[in-house]
């Protein structure tokens, strides 16, 4: 190991077989909030999307076609509200919580093939993507400029 008062390259980067392994490995069990809505906006995304949180959070705002199904009831109701033969992507409420971690480990740990959605719904809101509140209404709220580009508005010709 180079001994260097860099900080980034204290500890050398990996070689970039290994590096690229386990980037491969990363994205094979995690997507982001963009990756979603993309998918979801071909209106046959190919996977489940599962908001993990509690009653109270999914009532307070979900993606559409979200299915709620918190991590403590995986094993009473993902059976039920799965399909094994469809890959299920997780979300909680964002970076600082692991609910979606926990519940892609119960999924996976049953059979499911899963992935984590980087972000949770709080990147989904920052970067302006609908949610759904009351069961019925969708709302829209400002893209945060500092996750996701902002669009200029239109110029009046």
């Amino acid at each position: 190991m180079t001994t260097t008062s860099n900080p980034v390259l204290a500890v050398p980067p990996a070689a970039p077989d290994r590096a690229a392994a386990w980037f491969a490995g990363k994205l094979a069990v995690q997507t982001d909030v963009s990756d979603v809505h993309a998918a979801l906006d071909t209106g046959d995304p190919g996977f489940a999307l599962v908001d993990t949180r509690d009653l109270a959070a999914w009532r307070q705002g979900h993606i559409p076609g979200a299915i709620h199904l918190p991590t403590r009831m995986i094993p009473m109701r993902a059976a039920r509200l799965l399909d094994p033969d469809v890959p299920v992507v997780t979300y909680c409420w964002g970076p600082g919580c692991d609910g979606a971690t926990k519940a892609a480990l119960a999924l996976a740990s049953r059979g499911y093939r899963v992935k984590e959605m980087i972000g949770g719904i709080e990147y989904w809101i920052r970067e302006g993507f609908p949610i759904r509140v009351a069961e019925a209404d969708l709302v829209t709220r400002a893209v945060d400029p500092l996750t996701a580009p902002v669009r200029p508005a239109a110029v009046p010709r």
